[in-house]
């Protein structure tokens, strides 16, 4: 059983889902950014999604936009990413790293998923990388026990979502709306409706993110889901917070409300 499976497995037994948190290595600073990823994983998050900073984010909305273009200025790279990898496994949680295909591509395949395997990492979320365009991923992945997410949207036809779990291992990441991330007042009616098609034709665990930024909108995820994910609301309060200490504490803070949520909701 991976890593993430015996995750996954455990929320099951408490009768919750799961809550993984992102944030972008580098942000606000390098230290800072394992400083907020340890009081996430103190206050309830279960898995942590590092986010690999790149200059062209097409999925992203402002507030995370705004964080990996601070990352970039600050001079982070990918050796900081895998940094931020072994920092969240001392802090106790399982990392993703989340990137987009080209800064790996780059960075060359194999190079890129030896160094995520000795840095800890269990896996990648891969949001632009087309399962027709994966092979050389698959291999490498494969070869370093690593799991690969793929993403579904509510517009994915249901040969899609079949062509994307014949390639995913880990969990399904349900994207709940069309456009960019972002906190939104409510969680789109089609995010449930998306997860139902999804556990038609795999086993895979189903996640949910894009728009989740409070507890209650995470209990509602929770009620139908595996699990929950969430990014802009955790860099929001960063970004919104006077001093390191007050940002580290408000986003201890959310996680407890996250927590709670998909505790309390299922």
């Amino acid at each position: 059983m991976s890593e993430l499976a015996e995750i996954f497995a455990a929320a099951r037994a408490e009768g919750r889902a799961a809550l993984i948190g992102y944030l972008p290595a580098g942000f606000p600073t390098a230290p800072e950014a394992v400083a907020l990823i340890g009081a996430m994983v103190e206050n309830g998050v279960d898995i942590v999604e590092v986010g690999l900073p790149y200059s062209d984010p097409l999925m992203d909305g402002p507030a995370i936009q705004a964080a990996v273009e601070q990352s970039l200025a600050g001079g982070a790279r990918i050796a900081d990413v895998l940094a931020t990898v072994r920092a969240t496994r001392a802090a106790g949680a399982p990392a993703l790293v989340m990137s987009y295909w080209n800064p790996i591509e780059r960075y060359g395949v194999e190079r890129f998923a030896a160094e995520l395997q000795a840095a800890g990492g269990v896996g990648t979320i891969t949001p632009d990388l087309t399962p027709e365009e994966a092979a050389d991923w698959l291999a490498a992945t494969e070869a370093r026990d690593l799991d690969r997410v793929f993403l579904v949207a509510p517009s994915s036809p249901d040969e899609r979502i079949r062509a994307v779990i014949s390639v995913a291992s880990g969990f399904v990441y349900a994207a709940s709306t069309m456009g960019v991330t972002g906190v939104r007042s409510s969680v789109s009616v089609d995010a449930a409706d998306l997860v139902a098609r999804v556990r038609e034709v795999t086993t895979l665990p189903v996640f949910v993110g894009l728009g989740v930024s409070t507890g209650e909108q995470a209990g509602e995820v929770a009620a139908y889901a595996d699990g929950v994910i969430v990014g802009s609301a955790f860099i929001r309060v960063v970004q919104q917070a006077p001093d390191p200490a007050s940002a580290r504490e408000q986003v201890g803070r959310l996680a407890r409300e996250l927590a709670a949520g998909v505790r309390n909701h299922r």
